[in-house]
């Protein structure tokens, strides 16, 4: 059984508190892409010691295979269902460190897929709970919709908002951003405009009313992004941002645009949005 986990980015990211175990409070609207990873999964039909066999493919995950959140996803449904062992093929084409989610999103496909293959008739609702055990973010992907995100991240709102027939420009530039760098250099503040009050307006206003409060502190550490986004703005872009914490930018256009500029900064994709 296959499936292809998406991608997502961030509408607006505004950091509103320093909370008292440490994280942040945020505010941001998650959206759906169609950048794509495939995810396989098939039962292993011989007795076999490993519970799960992972194979990697496309753009490498550091790491120990064991500490990946698809292996993770796994073994949290099978402490408690009992499942079969597998054999697992993640191929990688979402860039990691991207601010855009892709192991998020594999963790919550995963959760999905072995819901689908073993019929274990978990809920909707429950795949969240056990999608935020593995990350903050993780749960979006269970219903992958355009959503309202607060608390940590953590804390879902259904929004009314689509995209459809715009398109998007995404490029990851080579450049790695620490998240917990990143939170560290940020100050708290109640945002100047609601999000969810910005996303009813027409899009040729969100330049100046949605802003993602990292660009402040990433920006002057890292020019090439400012200037990513910038080439975007006057590359036609109707608007412009970072996704979460980096290092990824995009812009929304009205048309298809191939953007020569930035052939060399890294690596891209253009899509229409659905």
């Amino acid at each position: 059984m296959i499936t292809f986990p998406n991608a997502k980015i961030n509408l607006g990211l505004n950091i509103t508190e320093k909370r008292p175990d440490g994280y942040h409070n945020l505010e941001t609207i998650f959206y759906p892409i169609p950048w794509e990873d495939a995810l396989e999964i098939n039962p292993l039909s011989c007795s076999n010691k490993e519970k799960i066999i992972l194979h990697q493919s496309g753009i490498t995950i550091e790491g120990n295979p064991d500490d990946n959140l698809i292996a993770k996803a796994y073994h949290l449904l099978d402490k408690d269902f009992g499942l079969p062992s597998i054999e697992t093929y993640i191929h990688k084409h979402i860039p990691t460190g991207a601010g855009l989610g892709g192991g998020s999103s594999d963790a919550a496909f995963m959760l999905k897929l072995l819901n689908e293959q073993f019929q274990l008739s978990i809920s909707d609702e429950k795949l969240e709970e056990y999608a935020a055990i593995l990350g903050a973010d993780c749960a979006f992907f269970i219903k992958n919709k355009p959503t309202y995100a607060e608390g940590i991240g953590n804390v879902f709102s259904p929004i009314s908002l689509s995209l459809k027939g715009y398109h998007l420009f995404v490029i990851k530039p080579d450049v790695f951003i620490s998240t917990r760098d990143a939170f560290a250099a940020i100050k708290p503040h109640k945002p100047a405009h609601s999000l969810k009050k910005v996303i009813t307006r027409p899009v040729s206003e969100w330049k100046n009313l949605m802003i993602n409060d990292f660009e402040e502190s990433v920006f002057p550490k890292f020019p090439l992004i400012a200037e990513i986004k910038e080439t975007l703005y006057n590359q036609g872009a109707i608007y412009a941002s970072m996704s979460g914490s980096g290092s990824s930018v995009y812009g929304i256009f009205s048309e298809e645009v191939h953007i020569e500029l930035l052939k060399d900064k890294g690596v891209s994709l253009q899509m229409e949005l659905k």
